[in-house]
């Protein structure tokens, strides 16, 4: 059974996603979590992940209703094309230090960072 949210707030100075499902139950996504995840095949590779790399500063600029079954989040970066499914969302969200770890440890043996100029660098050495 999908779980919906009953509350959707798009905080743009904190560059945060809240989403609260019950009372007791909400969950403050930050915007870079959401880039780094998003379910496009962009990020997705078509069943082979893309790892995405210096998104700390990425924020979201809108977010939108996508039928009855997603959000589609436009991104200060420009990307927009992935639709975020309440199931995924909720996901997501429950998941979210366990997924934020595992990112880290991808950057790390990748040798990214998540600071865009960080890359730029070791680009230009």
């Amino acid at each position: 059974m999908t779980k919906l949210p009953i509350a959707i707030e798009l905080h743009k100075a904190s560059k945060t996603l809240t989403l609260k499902y019950a009372l007791d139950e909400v969950y403050h996504l930050p915007a870079e979590f959401l880039r780094v995840h998003s379910p496009s095949a962009e990020v997705q590779g078509h069943g082979k992940p893309i790892l995405q790399f210096g998104k700390i500063g990425v924020g979201l600029n809108k977010v939108e209703p996508a039928g009855q079954y997603a959000l589609k989040l436009t991104f200060d970066d420009g990307h927009d094309s992935g639709l975020f499914t309440w199931d995924y969302l909720y996901q997501l969200a429950q998941r979210q230090e366990a997924l934020w770890a595992d990112y880290l440890a991808e950057l790390k043996a990748a040798g990214k960072s998540r600071d865009p100029s960080e890359s730029i660098v070791k680009l230009m050495l």
